[in-house]
């Protein structure tokens, strides 16, 4: 544990986690062809982190392909059964997706049962598009080709982070807020990125095993 937390700590001061990241994102496995059906992901529901980047990436792609299927794909719950899903749906709208290209897949406890649950909902053979976040796009994709989706791309909701120049104090005041951004900022998010790729590795490593990618 002790070599293990060394290990954590070095590596957060370097671009390697972020790599390991961007990585799982899959950005080569890109659709060339204009997506019949969108498939929103829904994360941890709305309103939340994942939930709202990957909504905000789905609108875009709903807005740029105006004749696909949109399925949002989120497990309801016996509290507020579809509230979530409409929720998204209602932000989809808002932003002028007509509600017929609408679908909801609330039946899929995890990536692989939401795939099996979107192929009876979607044409195998016709390209699909998967929005989610960069580190569920490899899982993701690959779990879609597994059931038999045949032209699969993805769209990672990667987040737009704020110039590091624009952070930094260029005053010469003593109570200077920030000069160097790698302890106070880098180091701590490359972490959660180390903590995001492992847990997502261990998944992948798990859907392997079952034979599910």
């Amino acid at each position: 544990m002790g070599v293990f937390s060394v290990a954590f700590i070095i590596l957060s001061f370097t671009s390697l986690p972020y790599w390991a990241y961007y990585g799982l994102a899959a950005t080569d496995d890109q659709l060339e062809l204009a997506p019949s059906t969108i498939v929103i992901m829904g994360g941890d529901g709305m309103p939340s982190p994942s939930g709202l980047m990957r909504l905000y990436n789905g609108i875009e792609k709903a807005v740029e392909h105006p004749y696909s299927k949109i399925i949002i794909a989120l497990p309801y719950n016996e509290f507020d059964s579809t509230f979530q899903l409409s929720l998204m749906a209602h932000e989809l709208v808002q932003k002028g997706v007509d509600t017929n290209r609408i679908v909801f897949a609330p039946k899929g406890f995890n990536t692989r049962s939401q795939a099996l649950e979107i192929r009876e909902l979607a044409d195998t053979a016709a390209p699909l598009l998967i929005v989610s976040s960069p580190e569920h796009m490899y899982r993701s994709i690959y779990s879609f080709r597994k059931v038999g989706f045949r032209v699969v791309g993805g769209s990672p909701s990667f987040e737009k982070p704020s110039d590091e120049e624009r952070l930094k104090d260029k005053t010469d005041k003593e109570d200077t807020k920030v000069r160097n951004l790698a302890l106070r900022y880098n180091m701590w998010s490359y972490m959660q990125y180390e903590i995001i790729v492992l847990r997502e590795y261990t998944a992948i490593a798990y859907y392997r095993m079952k034979g599910w990618i």
